[in-house]
């Protein structure tokens, strides 16, 4: 049977919906970020919480019950973010979200951590493609990011 999601666009961001969202951030990054330590992690958190409360479309995939399974986040056309709670992974969140994203937003970029392989083959699927690579995160760290476009056919 498939699942079936809603999506919930958030305008005003209270700091309660902000904790949840990080908190499935967090669980998501653990799951699937390997390369990053847990002081990584906890140096990350607060950039993520502002990231959240700053960005230009904050949509939630949710449950038939109502409840946050995901979210991803979108400035213009470039995806910020998109985490799933990692109990819902394989589950056709993260392709929900996308797909919301590319025909409601016009969602055409996103970087992704050249050290999660996961995510590039994801995003691949999702017919994103690599466009360039930064050696170094947006705040200067020794993440290499991999900048990738989609292109409508």
């Amino acid at each position: 049977m498939k699942q079936e999601y809603s999506i919930e666009r958030i305008g005003r961001r209270t700091d309660q919906e902000i904790e949840k969202l990080a908190e499935i951030w967090e669980a998501s990054v653990r799951a699937t970020h390997d390369f990053l330590g847990k002081a990584d992690i906890q140096g990350l958190a607060p950039e993520v919480k502002a990231g959240l409360k700053g960005v230009e479309k904050l949509m939630l995939a949710q449950d038939s019950a109502g409840t946050t399974v995901g979210f991803i986040g979108i400035d213009k056309q470039k995806i910020e973010m998109l985490f799933v709670e990692p109990k819902w992974f394989g589950k056709g969140v993260g392709s929900f979200l996308i797909r919301h994203a590319i025909d409601n937003c016009g969602a055409t970029a996103v970087d992704v951590n050249e050290q999660n392989p996961g995510a590039r083959g994801f995003y691949e699927h999702m017919g994103f493609w690599v466009a360039s690579r930064s050696p170094l995160d947006e705040q200067g760290r020794g993440f290499p990011i991999l900048h990738m476009e989609r292109v409508e056919k």
